[in-house]
């Protein structure tokens, strides 16, 4: 398999114009941006997965429900919807749209794994409201996820406080308050 290409950004977020493999990248500790989403069901739950135990970081541990890099010349939107397809697929009979997606924040984050693995992103959230969307509509990616289930915020921010959840503030804050704002 093909190691995918991630165009590098400068502190500011705007890209460099270089592109370089998502190892070295890595592995130099070079700015680029990734994406989060967030499905949200009728019920306002939370769709959740549990990274596989073969991740080389956050292994084990649950996360929200999409995320991922931008490839190469990449929008944050296509990444989404990609990302989407990719870890979760879900199977409802019709496709997302550019629509479906509420924009909710960027931010920025630093985060050193090892010497050798360090991540410097933009990322840019996003919520993905879906009716009628259960456990049984999706089909997991094996390879990126064990897991999936429906958690409350309540029940998010729980996990969250026990360790178990990929650290996100950010997100997991601009998430319980567009709930709460329903």
């Amino acid at each position: 398999m093909k190691e995918e290409l991630l165009d590098v950004l400068d502190e500011n977020g705007v890209k460099t114009g270089e592109i370089l493999p998502r190892k070295v990248i890595h592995e130099k500790g070079l700015w680029h941006r990734a994406i989060v989403v967030a499905i949200v069901n009728d019920e306002n739950k939370i769709l959740i997965q549990q990274r596989s135990l073969n991740k080389e970081k956050n292994a084990g541990m649950w996360d929200i429900s999409v995320a991922g890099h931008l490839s190469s010349g990449q929008d944050s939107l296509a990444g989404a919807n990609r990302e989407i397809s990719e870890e979760v697929s879900v199977n409802l009979g019709f496709s997302v749209k550019v629509k479906d997606f509420r924009f909710m924040t960027s931010f920025r984050k630093i985060q050193e794994f090892s010497e050798h693995f360090i991540e410097r992103q933009f990322y840019d959230f996003f919520i993905l409201r879906q009716d009628g969307l259960t456990e049984e509509n999706i089909k997991m990616q094996e390879s990126e996820v064990q897991a999936i289930r429906f958690v409350t915020i309540q029940e998010l921010n729980e996990l969250r406080e026990s360790g178990k959840l990929v650290e996100r503030d950010e997100v997991y804050e601009a998430l319980t308050e567009y709930l709460f704002r329903l």
